[in-house]
């Protein structure tokens, strides 16, 4: 269970440089801020579409290999490829053709999407059968569950600040000097060699597992049915089984789904633009200006502050729910942390911009009160995260509990209440923000509004679960999306 948990550092290592590195990335080869957005819209789709496609299929796998380790297999060799067509992105376009001299480069952008698009699905493809792989090891023991889900969270956060903290560092091009090309700069390089790092761990713990931990060839208990449903597509089955569980939903269910579905349209714009806000706003720099690089790099290392906090926080989830009087409560104050810690951004910013207009020489190194400010947004935000990753899963847990419901359906049906908000935000916040005057603030206090909204909606639509039921908290583990 250590071995097949650990898989998750190497997966978050990766999703960590995706969060912290790609949007700016993307800029430096000619996408505009008001469309780098769109390149995001992988992630919701992906988690949407692939994970459950990949977990029925695995679920059915007659592979001597095993059900689990050929997906494990092939996530990883996916992983690698779209690493490297990223990280040589700027490469490959400038040998098929690009002017580098050029602002656009349009042939990098195509390589860059494609694999940016490669790596999600990868990553999709990865986490659920590790996930599953944990349930099979676990053999419907709850002890053994929980310590499968503790280990799969502490690895989460150990490939969180990894990756936060390789994000942050600005010379590792150095130890691969060869990264940093005619048409590589070094933030590209810098961002070619974090990628080195990042496939070399995933593979390694990949290897680990594929060949130190048994994963027994599946036999079907019932052939006929198996071969029935072979004879379907894992779309088809899949769809299927998702209409019936929407026609069984009970209120409770929908309730959380639309208070869900709304905080995440506050959480999606801090996901796409916290780095980018930082080498912009608060470090006043440019795409390609040592200002803008230096602030991306801070906002690399605020980032594995937050992860730090989310790891600590998680542990207290169960007493602070204890403490305010149920779990919605928690949830519903934490969401009014969020939307003040939006909020926060437009004075930071306002500070950051007044202080490089009285001294020029501020750019690329605010003031302290500037740096501690963005600091302390990016730490404290850790708080209303661990609570995120775990509360409405639990409640979803309770309220399918209490009406009958399938858990596992009712689980992944929260999962298209969190999806489409990202899907919407990541389509509107590039054009929402140019209409607004560009910069990143204008999809910051929409934010704001819907963490705000979403609070007062958890307490008033929200019913309070029993007492004994909202210990099932301490049993679900820290989350992630992609």
């Amino acid at each position: 269970m250590v071995a097949v948990s650990s898989i998750a550092a190497g997966i978050q290592f990766g999703w960590a440089l995706q969060l912290s590195l790609l949007t700016p990335y993307v800029q430096t080869l000619g996408v505009p801020h008001a469309w780098a957005s769109f390149i995001w819209l992988c992630g919701p789709i992906s988690g949407l579409l692939v994970q459950p496609i990949v977990g029925y299929s695995s679920d059915r796998c007659q592979s001597a290999f095993g059900r689990r380790r050929p997906f494990i297999l092939a996530g990883a060799l996916a992983v690698a490829i779209a690493i490297i067509l990223i990280g040589y992105a700027a490469d490959i376009g400038q040998l098929a053709g690009d002017d580098i001299t050029q602002k656009t480069r349009p042939r990098a952008v195509a390589i860059f999407v494609v694999g940016f698009w490669i790596l999600d699905v990868a990553n999709n493809m990865l986490q659920g059968p590790c996930r599953a792989f944990l349930g099979d090891l676990a053999a419907g023991d709850q002890k053994k569950t929980r310590t499968a889900n503790s280990f799969f969270s502490f690895f989460m956060a150990v490939g969180n600040v990894l990756g936060y903290a390789a994000g942050s560092y600005d010379g590792l091009h150095k130890i691969f000097p060869f990264t940093e090309t005619e048409a590589c700069n070094v933030f590209c390089a810098n961002l070619k060699s974090c990628f080195f790092f990042s496939i070399v761990l995933l593979l390694a713990l990949c290897i680990i597992v594929l060949t130190c931990v048994n994963d027994p060839q599946y036999i079907p208990s019932n052939p006929e049915k198996e071969a029935e449903e072979a004879g379907k597509t894992q779309v088809s089955c899949f769809m299927g089984e998702v209409c019936v569980a929407f026609k069984g939903l009970q209120k409770p269910m929908w309730m959380l789904m639309l208070v869900t579905a709304i905080n995440w349209v506050a959480w999606f714009p801090y996901v796409l633009f916290d780095t980018d806000w930082m080498g912009r706003e608060v470090y006043g720099g440019d795409i390609g200006q040592k200002a803008y690089d230096a602030g991306v790099h801070a906002g690399s290392l605020g980032l594995m502050l937050n992860s730090v906090v989310l790891a600590v926080m998680s542990l207290g989830v169960e007493p602070l729910g204890r403490l305010v009087g149920g779990v919605k409560w928690l949830w519903a104050i934490v969401n009014v942390i969020l939307a003040a810690c939006m909020a926060l951004t437009v004075l930071i910013t306002k500070v950051a911009e007044q202080q490089r207009a009285l001294n020029p020489a501020l750019i690329g190194n605010p003031s302290m009160e500037v740096k501690g400010g963005a600091m302390a947004f990016f730490s404290v935000l850790g708080i209303p995260l661990a609570i995120t990753y775990s509360v409405p899963f639990a409640l979803a847990s309770i309220y399918s509990s209490s009406s009958g419901s399938g858990q596992g359906l009712s689980l992944g049906l929260l999962n298209v209440s969190i999806v489409i908000p990202q899907m919407i935000v990541s389509a509107i916040s590039g054009p929402w923000d140019a209409w607004f005057g560009g910069g990143n603030l204008p999809a910051f206090v929409l934010g704001a509004v819907a963490a705000a909204l979403s609070a007062v909606l958890a307490v008033i639509l929200l019913p309070s679960p029993k007492k004994e039921d909202e210990a099932k908290i301490s049993s679900l583990s820290m989350g992630s999306f992609h």
